[in-house]
């Protein structure tokens, strides 16, 4: 027995003596007073001093890669997330596919392939694989994240938020967290930033940037059933937005529909906001007017298939939204070195590349026609003064244009496998991010089977359209 249940079984016991005083020496007549309140001491936050080797903030496909490549490094290391399971973007956007996760349908690297492989151990309504990407049944995605981490050993917390960075001598030591019982103090050897905003180096003080004006719209997902796939082949979205965006003004001008994992449902990304103004996301009263605007958006929606969908569309239902909109674009670390739109469209190769992204290029929010492949550097992955602090997602430093090939959720996992293994490399080490040998970190990279040349890659079966 833990000393933790002697005591919690110890309390229980006296509570229940102290229970059955109070009972035997209150009068009869005193059934109907009000109880009192009973006042207990302040317990310690149980959280408060957490030492690990590396410390992961956010849980999305940055952090789940790296965590698994921290942990299966040997680090010791906690991951936190502030909702309540894990898969960000890829579990609250209810089944929209997964991109890049198996480009040209090629085993990306073994952190890539650890998530896909406690997918298929859950059978065959979990996951479908495509050409690049995979359609998940995202309540089986958020278990076979679970079993990937169990399986590497990595800690973890969910209910669990960073709201603010300890910073010692310019160097990134841990961060403050909230829960419900208060704040804690953890402390790590180096910590990654995976939770898409940059909220961890913001709150330590880097350089960030945002390019307000040109923000990538958000999208809060919608899921959708009583359609089958012949309705949704014979529908018109575009003209039943047309018809419809007199009486339901938020509607955007058309969206499409997907099939949901193997099932008869379907998931709608659509690019929300982008009609109705622009909004910060790292914000409180933006964020909170984009979100709640977004809920009223989504039953228009709805309501608009079926009143001017025709006879597709007259029973489609409503079942699901996201847990919150999912945010395509807030602010990016700036580094050491910066990627930029050249980058992107010329597929520019470095010497400290420690990830690749393939994906399309928004320019000007038109798509380009085909994906680019271009390699992530080390320094991309740095903040540009603090040290202790690496970053990977759709927050490294990048240009506008240049991060939006990024934030497709494989190369969020790509570069988060970066700097998870980066952080478990300083951890044994004992140096600082900025004092690593790159080739050290490529080797263990290549070890992990991360493709870091770029003679050996097929681009063009790596550029599918997805």
């Amino acid at each position: 027995m833990t000393k933790h249940s002697a005591c919690r079984r110890s309390f229980l016991k006296s509570a229940s003596l102290a229970a059955a005083s109070l009972s035997a020496a209150a009068p009869s007549g005193a059934a109907g007073a009000p109880a009192q309140p009973s006042i207990l001491p302040k317990r310690r936050n149980r959280l408060d001093g957490t030492v690990v080797d590396v410390l992961v903030v956010g849980g999305g496909p940055a952090g789940i890669g790296a965590a698994l490549g921290a942990a299966r490094a040997g680090a010791n290391t906690l991951l936190i997330e502030n909702h309540a399971f894990f898969g960000g973007v890829a579990a609250w956007c209810l089944g929209m596919p997964i991109n890049q996760m198996r480009p040209a349908r090629k085993a990306r690297s073994a952190v890539h392939e650890a998530v896909i492989a406690k997918l298929l151990a859950l059978g065959g309504q979990a996951v479908r694989i495509g050409e690049h990407q995979l359609w998940c049944n995202v309540e089986y995605l958020k278990v076979a994240v679970l079993d990937a981490l169990d399986e590497a050993g990595c800690k973890y917390l969910v209910h669990t938020q960073a709201v603010d960075a300890v910073v010692e001598g310019g160097r990134v030591v841990g961060v403050v967290a909230a829960t419900k019982q208060g704040l804690a103090t953890l402390r790590a050897k180096a910590v990654v930033d995976s939770t898409g905003d940059a909220d961890v180096a913001h709150f330590a003080g880097a350089e960030t940037m945002t390019e307000t004006g040109s923000l990538s719209p958000m999208t809060l997902c919608l899921a959708v059933t009583n359609v089958s796939a012949d309705d949704v082949r014979n529908a018109s979205i575009r003209d039943a937005a047309r018809k419809g965006r007199q009486k339901y003004p938020l509607i955007p001008k058309g969206w499409g529909l997907g099939r949901l994992g193997n099932s008869h449902s379907f998931y709608i990304n659509h690019a929300g906001t982008r009609d109705v103004g622009q909004f910060d996301a790292t914000d409180p009263f933006e964020r909170s007017a984009a979100e709640c605007t977004s809920r009223r958006q989504v039953l228009q929606m709805a309501l608009a298939m079926r009143e001017f969908g025709g006879e597709a569309l007259k029973d489609v239902e409503l079942i699901a939204t996201g847990t919150q909109m999912g945010v395509r674009e807030t602010r990016r670390v700036k580094g050491p070195y910066v990627l930029t739109e050249a980058d992107a469209v010329a597929g520019r190769k470095f010497e400290d590349t420690v990830a690749w992204r393939s994906g399309f290029l928004d320019i000007g929010f038109v798509r380009m026609s085909k994906m680019k492949i271009h390699d992530v550097p080390y320094r991309a992955i740095l903040p540009e003064r603090l040290d202790g602090l690496l970053v990977a997602g759709r927050c490294i430093s990048a240009t506008h244009v240049a991060a939006s090939a990024g934030k497709s959720m494989g190369n969020c996992v790509a570069t988060g496998h970066a700097a998870g293994l980066a952080g478990a490399l300083c951890a044994k080490k004992r140096c600082l991010p900025r004092e690593l040998e790159v080739s050290q970190l490529q080797d263990a990279l290549r070890t992990d089977g991360v493709d870091l040349d770029p003679a050996e890659r097929d681009q063009d079966k790596l550029r599918n359209k997805g």
